[in-house]
């Protein structure tokens, strides 16, 4: 069986927030969830994380309903747990402690093994003339891709 589903990614994370340190995490999923999330049907903007009881959740990311389940579909944003290692959870929930620091999803994708993975980060938000400098430098790549291509 292979498995070619593509990576959703978080553009708006990287527009919003420098990305400090990123980790990757398993994700507790039921039945229809997975099968959304190999079809690729996932949202991840408003996402966050929390750490809760010693344990990292997953808030506020849409995953759709599966066409094909029946009476037992999953909620869409319900909270997911996250499988991080011990030593991982420390080491962020140290850094969360710091003023101004969040955890963002950044990417999902399924693994070669078919294991649902979340890449997260920890985050500093922008401040709006960093976000000018982001958009500056982005159409200034597109802006040389063009002419080292020949289409100006």
């Amino acid at each position: 069986m292979s498995l070619t589903t593509k990576s959703i990614k978080n553009k708006r994370a990287e527009f919003e927030y420098f990305l400090i340190t990123k980790f990757t995490a398993g994700m507790v999923l039921t039945g229809t969830e997975i099968k959304s999330v190999r079809s690729a049907k996932v949202n991840l903007k408003d996402g966050f994380c929390y750490i809760r009881n010693g344990e990292m959740w997953l808030k506020n990311v849409h995953i759709s309903h599966y066409t094909e389940g029946s009476y037992n579909n999953h909620m869409p944003t319900r909270d997911r747990k996250l499988l991080l290692t011990k030593r991982e959870l420390r080491k962020i929930e140290g850094k969360l402690k710091e003023k101004g620091l969040t955890v963002v999803p950044v990417e999902m994708y399924i693994n070669e093994r078919g294991f649902a993975k979340l890449d997260i980060a920890l985050a500093k938000g922008k401040k709006y003339f960093d976000k000018r400098n982001t958009i500056k430098n982005k159409d200034n790549k597109r802006d040389l891709a063009r002419v080292m291509k020949g289409d100006y």
